[in-house]
């Protein structure tokens, strides 16, 4: 089986970020296996920048373009999935680059899955500064390379997100929703593998309340213990935070 004669499209949550239009001129450039429909799902409150305008011509008549509200990246996701028709959809970030051969190397993932694997987890790449020890932000953002199940790159099976009913909305950051998600298809016998795609997530510039921002991250982190139990963490592979270590401190 030819890698284009795989279905799949595309969806994309963002807030709007420059970063969007580099990530859509990646796929409209990709070399083969292009997707069927690229989703973008708009989740931001208000007016800004038109997201249309970060469209390149080529993806123009493919591309679906929804808005969200503001209710978060697992709204958005769930109202992405289910304007797709494909058999897979893939998850993309809006601050994700593509290479050319990405498509191909996706269709090549997806090839000759078991029917118990509900999808294909890529491999992020998050490049950092040479000369100097990165900041907490970048290294914050390096941990995406070593996550578990991390939707900068993840491809599902359209099937599989419709018998869990998608991401949990409860989740209004980007964080934790697709460890949680990941836990729920495990509880179906339902598996994500890793694939060998990669992109590239660039380092983006933060200010320095960032880290202070991240804290809101322990209230999803309290709601996965009540939703999963104590023992969600060793499940979900995610490592212990250095909260216990601040608050004594």
């Amino acid at each position: 089986m030819s890698a284009n004669d795989y279905d799949y499209d595309v969806v994309v949550p963002t807030a709007g970020r420059d970063s969007l239009g580099a990530l859509l001129a990646g796929l409209a450039a990709l070399d083969g296996a292009p997707p069927g429909r690229v989703v973008i799902a708009d989740d931001r409150r208000g007016d800004g920048r038109p997201v249309a305008a970060a469209v390149p011509p080529a993806l123009l008549r493919r591309t679906v373009i929804l808005r969200g509200g503001g209710r978060g990246p697992a709204a958005a996701r769930n109202a992405g999935w289910r304007a797709t028709n494909a058999p897979w959809v893939a998850f993309l970030d809006d601050d994700v680059l593509v290479p050319p051969g990405w498509g191909r190397a996706l269709a090549a993932d997806l090839e000759g899955l078991a029917p118990d694997v509900a999808g294909s987890q890529g491999r992020v790449r998050v490049p950092l500064p040479a000369g100097r020890r990165p900041t907490d932000w970048e290294r914050n953002v390096a941990g995406l390379e070593a996550a578990r199940w991390i939707t900068a790159d993840m491809a599902l099976r359209r099937s599989a997100l419709a018998s869990v009913e998608g991401f949990d909305e409860r989740f209004p950051r980007p964080y934790r929703e697709d460890a949680d998600l990941g836990l729920r298809l495990a509880r179906r016998r339902r598996r994500i593998v890793p694939g060998t795609r990669t992109v590239v997530h660039p380092v983006a510039r933060a200010d320095a309340w960032v880290s202070v921002r991240k804290q809101g991250g322990n209230r999803d982190d309290a709601l996965m213990r009540r939703l999963h139990g104590p023992g969600w963490r060793e499940a979900a592979g995610a490592p212990r935070g250095r909260l216990g270590r601040h608050a004594a401190t």
